[in-house]
């Protein structure tokens, strides 16, 4: 029996590239539709000016794209994307565990850094920090031989009055916010109960340990929770 073929080596690629790519794993990981107007929205661009770059991708076999179905990555293109988000990721843990830096500061530092940094430098960075699974937003950091296994999580603002949640993920986008959900006390690991929620995406009131908190549901829309089983909700609401 011969032994499995190992991946053909990425070809280099330049930033903007690597951005489209990374753009459109997160819209396939969201099941939103990877099209022109969605991938304008997440890179903050006209989106005139995604068609060019459509083509480019699919010119280079890292996209196959279908009019009004959008675009999606090919195995080429799901590698070069996870590739992209695995230096991403490392850079943010190892700022923040190796040189101090808070968790709302990292993300643009990273963006910047991403492009730049060679995989053994990536590597590098992952050993000194002890080879975390989750950068510091909670979102999975992909393996050296880019993997990733994306954990089955949901939105806080999808749960109903009593239930319990640990927090997993929080969107790192928006540095104000991040600074308000660690003031709050929503971060990775913490566990909340939903205490009461308004209708017509009211207020939702929670508890975070022993602090009573209150949030928008805008708010709560970014941050992805796993849901605690049923026997652990009813200990929770007690």
């Amino acid at each position: 029996m011969s032994a499995a073929r190992a991946p053909k080596p990425l070809p280099e690629l330049s930033g903007p590239v690597e951005d489209y790519l990374k753009a459109i794993y997160e819209l396939e990981r969201s099941g939103e539709p990877a099209e022109t107007n969605a991938i304008a929205r997440l890179l903050a661009i006209a989106p005139a000016s995604v068609s060019g770059m459509i083509r480019r991708l699919s010119d280079l076999r890292l996209i196959t794209h279908e009019r009004y179905r959008g675009a999606r990555l090919t195995a080429s293109g799901r590698r070069a994307a996870l590739q992209t988000l695995r230096r991403h990721r490392v850079i943010e843990s190892y700022l923040t565990l190796a040189l101090g830096y808070s968790w709302d500061r990292v993300h643009d530092e990273a963006e910047r850094l991403e492009h730049a940094a060679s995989d053994e430098l990536i590597d590098r960075m992952a050993t000194a920090i002890g080879e975390p699974a989750t950068d510091p937003h909670g979102a999975p950091i992909p393996t050296r031989e880019l993997t990733l296994r994306e954990r089955t999580v949901v939105p806080l603002s999808s749960l109903a009055a009593g239930d319990a949640a640990r927090v997993e993920r929080v969107s790192d986008d928006s540095a104000e916010r991040l600074r308000y959900l660690a003031e709050l006390g929503i971060v990775p690991g913490a566990l909340v109960t939903v205490v009461a929620r308004e209708p017509f995406e009211g207020p939702i009131a929670l508890r975070v340990k022993t602090h009573s908190r209150t949030i928008g549901t805008g708010l709560a829309d970014q941050v992805l929770v796993t849901p605690a089983p049923p026997r652990t909700r009813a200990r929770a609401g007690r």
